[in-house]
C-alpha cells in the first residue's frame, strides 16, 4: 500500500508550520477540516486554483506536519493534525483558525 510521510511532531517547525498557514489557499484547507471531519478527500475542497497548483497546497501542509494524507483506493484523504499540532506548539491552531 501506497503511504505519504509526515513529519513526527518533535520534527514540526515553527517556520515551517507558519510558512505553511501563510498561504491564504491552505489557510482555506484548514478552515475546512477545522470545520468538517477528518478523511476530506482533496476533491471536497473548493480552490480557486488548478488542480496542480492544490496538489502543491496539500504537499506544503503535508510536509509541514499540519495535514496527515493517506490514501484510500484512488483518492487521497485528509486530515488536520491538530493533536500533534497542539502537543508541539500549544494554543497556536486555536489563536490562528480563532483570528478569521
Amino acid at each position: 500500500m501506497r503511504s505519504l510521510e509526515h513529519p513526527e511532531p518533535e520534527e514540526m517547525t515553527l517556520d515551517a508550520v507558519l510558512s505553511a498557514l501563510a498561504d491564504p489557499v491552505r489557510l482555506t484547507i484548514v478552515r475546512q477540516l477545522a470545520d468538517g471531519h477528518d478523511d476530506q478527500a482533496c476533491i471536497a475542497f473548493e480552490l480557486p486554483v488548478s488542480k496542480s497548483t492544490s496538489t502543491h497546497h496539500f504537499r506544503v501542509l503535508r510536509e509541514a506536519g499540519v495535514i496527515s494524507q493517506h490514501y484510500r483506493g484512488t483518492a487521497i484523504l485528509n486530515g488536520l493534525r491538530s493533536d500533534a499540532l497542539n502537543q508541539r506548539f500549544p494554543g497556536l491552531l486555536d489563536a490562528i483558525l480563532a483570528a478569521r
